[in-house]
């Protein structure tokens, strides 16, 4: 695969927190960096506020689709697979990664939902044969990654999927951002449970009012 520094970032659901948070930092990195969204307009004016970060620019989701040589999903769940529907002729050759985590919400909080194809990144994989499907960045907290003030986002990212060199590459594009590091975290069969810990995660941040993340020891 080509260097980082040839290739284009593209975040679908970039005007969202977590899409919002992640095209800041991979702009801050040095990366050339697409938001998309289902309205072009406001893409742009996402990627208009992010101008002094970095080379950032907005439009449809199909067109950064098309434009990102690395295409992160981060839509609400229950516009996933109708997005990646849509787009895989789009997304055909090239590297997907989907940060979607199937979670509800109650009284009582956050909790994982039962996901037909047993995980979201796997759902993403089987609508998207002709992509090299890739599942990362489920539990960063997207208030740390939104936050000007915050230079180091101090959290490992668990890297999934069944292709080693689209492995490879993601976990180096985590490791690009100042306190990450990017650690392969299985095959695309065990991005259940990484999804679904984000619940936990919110649990313990309603808790002690923080914002948590992982670390990975003896690694």
């Amino acid at each position: 695969m080509n260097a980082l520094e040839t290739m284009t970032v593209a975040v679908l659901g970039g005007t969202g927190p977590q899409g919002r948070g992640l095209a800041r930092r991979f702009a801050a990195a040095g990366l050339r960096v697409v938001i998309g969204s289902r309205d072009a307009a406001r893409a742009a004016e996402a990627a208009s506020a992010l101008a002094a970060t970095g080379a950032v620019r907005g439009t449809d989701n199909e067109q950064a689709a098309a434009a990102g040589d690395i295409v992160v999903i981060a839509v609400p769940w229950e516009g996933h697979g109708a997005l990646l529907a849509s787009l895989a002729p789009a997304l055909a050759g090239k590297v997907v990664v989907d940060c979607v985590n199937p979670l509800g919400f109650d009284k009582q909080g956050a909790f994982a939902l039962v996901v037909e194809e047993g995980s979201a990144l796997q759902q993403a994989a089987a609508l998207l044969p002709d992509s090299r499907v890739v599942g990362a960045f489920h539990n960063v907290s997207a208030i740390l990654l939104e936050d000007p003030d915050v230079t180091s986002i101090d959290t490992d990212v668990l890297v999934l999927g069944d292709d080693r060199e689209a492995t490879d590459l993601i976990q180096e594009l985590a490791s690009r951002v100042p306190g990450m590091r990017g650690v392969y975290g299985g095959r695309s069969r065990n991005a259940h449970q990484v999804e679904a810990f984000t619940a936990n995660l919110i649990s313990i941040n309603r808790r002690y009012k923080a914002h948590s993340g992982l670390r990975i020891t003896d690694v």
